[in-house]
């Protein structure tokens, strides 16, 4: 629902009364992941979707019909081998998809309100709504906003720092509240289960957690023409693009008009005071000892998704031997992705671009760079959901072991 936020933060201003459908769990191949949304109002105005136009006019026929009944309902949808031409996802995965009423004089739409309107503003915050469990409580909601720990950066809420809530149980609250924040400083929305009572215990709710976090950082080190081109692309990516050089002329505002923003300073110095996070990504393109060596040691230490470095095979190794002798150790070097990008036999800057923004989104999805045709993995990788199994699993373990 928060990847549209800002025109149903616009109906929500005006007014409006809408219906609201999210994705809020996937199996197998499907085009759109959990949070994708698709609303309808009550003129028939649709934005969004939920599946690329497989099952949208389905969708739209259900999110009429709640606008009219009031009630949320949740619905599948899959591919049937019966009938290929029903109604379904002919990628042959399913999708679990909740449909929810937002009208005035719901008790749902406050928090929803706030959520649109924290998102429409680029503020970080998480909602939880329930998608599974008791009538009662499907589509109730609760907001969780981030605390600001330092200039630019982002974080967890405190225990309390709610909006909304799910009525009966308090402790129900708070646990949902502490859930999500994990969930929003992670930048993560997927779903969760929990006891209706806020612990392990008593019938099971799930949970959809949908993050709104600023878009993350892509930070370039070198004002030269292929950084140009990679700003071009981390736009496009989503990315907040800032191009760092210590050299005045080269680094200027005119040369990377699409960059949100251009700083003249050794790329060391601005890399020590400004904020980076678990998203962030660093393109060195300097291929300079003297800005590389001193900018990669204090790099591979942050905890940054991606760091790469430009430079042919022979600099890489003259670079590594400068590291190590600077005190990088050999498991900060192996974070190094250098020489950077994929093997794409790019030449021209655009080419580049698109090589080193390709290992970046593989980086980030936990692909394997290889061509798909005559491949036996998987066209989607959910590194998220796979994390997020793994830790709820091993939560079990330990509650098991209690």
């Amino acid at each position: 629902m928060l990847d549209i936020a800002e025109e149903l933060h616009r109906w929500v201003g005006q007014g409006r009364d809408f219906a609201v459908a999210t994705v809020v769990a996937v199996d197998g191949s499907a085009p759109r992941r959990p949070g994708a949304a698709l609303a309808v109002d009550t003129d028939g105005t649709a934005i969004g979707s939920v599946s690329g136009g497989c099952v949208e006019g389905a969708v739209y026929d259900l999110c009429t019909q709640a606008l009219q009944d009031g009630e949320p309902v949740l619905e599948r949808f899959g591919y049937s081998d019966e009938d290929a031409f029903a109604v379904g996802l002919t990628c042959g995965g399913t999708i679990d998809v909740l449909v929810m009423p937002v009208r005035s004089g719901d008790r749902a739409r406050p928090v929803l309100a706030s959520a649109l309107s924290a998102a429409a503003r680029g503020e970080a915050a998480a909602v939880a709504r329930v998608v599974a469990g008791p009538p009662d409580l499907l589509g109730r909601g609760l907001l969780v906003r981030a605390l600001v720990r330092s200039e630019g950066a982002y974080g967890g809420a405190r225990e309390g720092a709610y909006e909304g809530g799910f009525g009966a149980h308090p402790e129900l609250d708070r646990t949902v509240a502490a859930e999500a924040g994990a969930f929003l400083d992670a930048g993560r929305t997927g779903t969760l289960e929990i006891g209706e009572q806020g612990s392990r215990c008593g019938a099971p709710l799930t949970l959809l957690v949908e993050s709104s976090v600023p878009p993350p950082r892509m930070i370039v080190f070198g004002a030269i023409d292929f950084a140009s081109a990679l700003v071009r692309i981390g736009k496009f990516l989503g990315y907040h693009v800032t191009v760092c050089d210590a050299r005045p002329v080269f680094t200027t505002a005119a040369r990377f008009p699409e960059a949100d923003e251009v700083v003249v300073e050794w790329p060391h110095t601005y890399l020590e005071r400004t904020s980076v996070d678990a998203r962030t990504v660093l393109c060195v393109l300097t291929h300079d000892a003297k800005f590389d060596v001193p900018l990669l040691r204090l790099a591979l230490r942050l905890p940054v998704a991606y760091i790469g470095a430009m430079g042919s095979r022979r600099t890489h190794l003259d670079r590594n031997r400068r590291l190590r002798e600077a005190g990088v150790t050999e498991r900060q070097l192996a974070r190094l992705r250098s020489p950077i990008g994929l093997d794409l036999g790019a030449r021209t800057p655009e080419e580049t671009a698109l090589s080193i923004a390709s290992e970046i989104v593989a980086n980030r999805r936990g692909g394997s760079g290889v061509p798909l045709t005559g491949a036996h993995t998987p066209i989607h990788h959910d590194v998220t959901a796979e994390r997020t199994r793994a830790e709820q699993n091993w939560v079990g373990r330990i509650g098991s072991v209690a």
